[in-house]
């Protein structure tokens, strides 16, 4: 309420905690890969794999363009490692 007098937030919304689930999800994909993860634990609860999964892709449009458009360095792509072969 204080919040929203101060106009911090909309009228009438009210603004939830992240979970402490999220908050350690985030952290753990913004330092290691999954993969990395993976092999480190052994078992690792499928809710807390979800968070880390969701939290591991890129969050920006710019990121997500930057990263759908790898470029191997070939400029054929029939000589690129798994490229089309005539």
């Amino acid at each position: 309420a204080a919040a929203a007098a101060l106009g911090l937030l909309p009228l009438g919304k009210t603004q939830s905690p992240e979970s402490l689930l999220d908050i350690a999800a985030r952290k753990v994909a913004e330092k290691w890969p999954f993969q990395r993860v993976e092999e480190r634990f052994e078992r690792i609860p499928e809710p807390v794999q979800r968070r880390i999964v969701y939290w591991s892709f890129p969050r920006s449009e710019r990121e997500i363009c930057m990263y759908s458009s790898f470029n191997t360095g070939a400029e054929d792509p029939s000589t690129a490692p798994g490229g089309a072969t005539a």
